[in-house]
């Protein structure tokens, strides 16, 4: 080989090398950047998720938030302040019952069981009118949601009508449906709708679902759990289910326990009823 051709060689040696550590240059300076796009990718997703779970952590309870909520909006087929009276009867009846239940409450659900039907034909009797006060001490007790929950799903009934109220309200309480005490099954609307299923006006009743979904009538069941809580001092109850007709309890034959027997009931109604 001449030497101009050596000269040559070595020179296209030399190009070929530099050209080869441009291009690695090239990929490395590509690979840095790609990294360090990422990584800031990675930043902003990582504080996107933190800011999420901040919002979401600070996020009122459901509750909580109808606790702040201005305007209470009560069910149709209610009157007195804030909608917390319902009372439901002929315009006849001369005096009304008052019932002070809590949805959760165990001798509620006995109490309705057992009682229902006296009540029912009472009602269309014209015997008295009938005054529903829903109570949700047992969800503080118990560390649950449920009564509150069924106090605003029975106001979500009631907004439907005063007939689908009493009848989801003896659904609730019925053998069938109603829970064990420490069993919060009444927090789940899932639940709450299944009992509704066995109303024929709250049957796949949109409106009605809406409603519960929505928490249209929170509120409204916190200022009714609120009356109760008011009631309880102005008459001395000491739980539920509780009676007051004409502002006094209406008790058993002990003078002090809600009647439990048709028998029992039934007398305590019509000594109340004469005073």
């Amino acid at each position: 080989m001449s030497k101009r051709n050596s000269q040559e060689a070595k020179r296209a040696a030399r190009e070929r090398l530099r050209a080869e550590r441009e291009r690695e240059a090239k990929r490395a300076k590509l690979k840095r950047q790609i990294v360090v796009v990422c990584s800031a990718i990675a930043v902003v997703a990582a504080a996107g998720g933190i800011g999420y779970a901040v919002v979401q952590a600070n996020k009122p309870t459901r509750w909580e938030a109808a606790k702040e909520q201005k305007k209470v909006v009560a069910p149709a087929n209610t009157s007195g302040k804030d909608g917390t009276t319902v009372v439901i009867g002929k315009d006849s009846a001369e005096k009304t019952l008052a019932v002070y239940e809590d949805p959760r409450c165990p001798i509620c659900a006995i109490f309705e069981q057992t009682l229902g039907p006296t009540i029912k034909k009472d009602l269309d009797a014209g015997k008295y009118k009938l005054q529903f006060v829903g109570a949700s001490f047992l969800d503080d007790k118990l560390q649950g949601e449920g009564s509150r929950k069924a106090l605003s799903a029975l106001g979500a009934a009631l907004n439907v009508s005063p007939e689908a109220f009493l009848e989801y309200k003896t659904a609730l309480y019925s053998a069938k449906f109603h829970p064990e005490e420490s069993e919060d099954k009444f927090k789940d609307e899932s639940y709450l709708f299944k009992v509704a299923d066995t109303v024929d006006a709250l049957k796949d009743n949109k409106a009605f679902q809406n409603d519960v979904k929505n928490g249209t009538f929170d509120k409204w069941a916190l200022v009714m759990s609120k009356k109760f809580d008011e009631d309880s001092k102005k008459y001395g109850l000491t739980g539920t289910p509780s009676l007051v007709m004409d502002g006094k309890k209406v008790t058993g034959n002990d003078g002090q326990n809600t009647p439990m027997t048709v028998q029992e009931f039934t007398a305590a109604i019509d000594k109340a009823l004469k005073g």
